[in-house]
């Protein structure tokens, strides 16, 4: 059985015989990003436009795990919460990569492989780029105004929702060029949903994992305005001060 979908944007032309199924996907050459054992992430060029695609397999690590039959049946989560998560951020308006193509593949139920295609967001550079580099905008006021409270706000439009990224780090958000950039969140294959007890530990991991870049290149006033514009306050009140003691804590011992 095969689980495929084409955004409609995309379903004619080119693209959509190159990403019209887990078979031509997975036929697919192109630069190697990243991988491990199993997935892998390729950049792939069709009609002149760039695309990241995602492929998803049963690695040979797992075939000598306990649990591998289990993970035969089920597939890999990673795959399904990808494309589940793209959508939800494009719901939320929360600006993202556009979701071109996504499904798995099964036979007899039993897990085949699976990809997400993306297209490319075009003159972005992720943050922790711009964090290595020393990049002037990070001490620009003028573009921290723009960029800051985008990234605040996409992050409480989560939270307020009981959406944790779980992996909230700066080279999974980008940003574009121009003189009104734009802030995109990427990569959330380990995002959920949480609730009490677990979900103010999650909250604070998140702003943990934004604040563990930005303590080194941030100035503190800076930060202290990322969190106002978070939380939608001119001053920190007693519950305000308790988590960020928390969030500064969060990785201590683990640097």
């Amino acid at each position: 059985m095969i689980e495929w979908q084409i955004h409609p944007a995309y379903r004619d032309g080119p693209v959509g015989q190159a990403f019209a199924s887990p078979a031509a996907v997975f036929a697919l050459a192109g630069e190697k990003v990243t991988g491990d054992p199993e997935s892998e992430v390729y950049r792939v060029t069709v009609a002149d436009t760039r695309y990241y695609v995602k492929r998803y397999f049963i690695g040979r690590r797992a075939l000598t795990r306990r649990w591998f039959g289990l993970r035969d049946w089920l597939g890999p989560r990673r795959a399904v919460q990808e494309w589940t998560n793209l959508q939800r951020f494009a719901a939320w308006g929360i600006a993202t990569a556009p979701l071109v193509a996504y499904g798995q593949e099964r036979r007899y139920g039993r897990f085949v492989r699976a990809a997400v295609i993306t297209e490319e967001l075009r003159n972005t550079t992720d943050l922790a780029q711009l964090a290595r580099k020393h990049d002037p905008r990070l001490q620009d006021a003028g573009w921290l105004r723009q960029v800051l409270p985008q990234i605040a706000q996409a992050t409480q439009r989560m939270h307020a929702r009981r959406f944790c990224h779980n992996d909230l780090k700066w080279r999974n958000i980008l940003v574009d060029e121009g003189d009104a950039p734009t802030a995109y969140f990427i990569d959330c294959p380990t995002g959920m949903f949480w609730w009490p007890p677990f979900l103010e530990y999650r909250i604070v991991k998140d702003l943990a994992c934004l604040d563990k870049v930005a303590k080194y290149t941030l100035r503190r006033s800076w930060r202290l305005r990322f969190y106002l514009d978070y939380v939608g306050r001119t001053r920190l009140n007693a519950a305000d001060k308790v988590r960020l003691r928390k969030v500064l804590a969060f990785f201590d011992g683990r640097e």
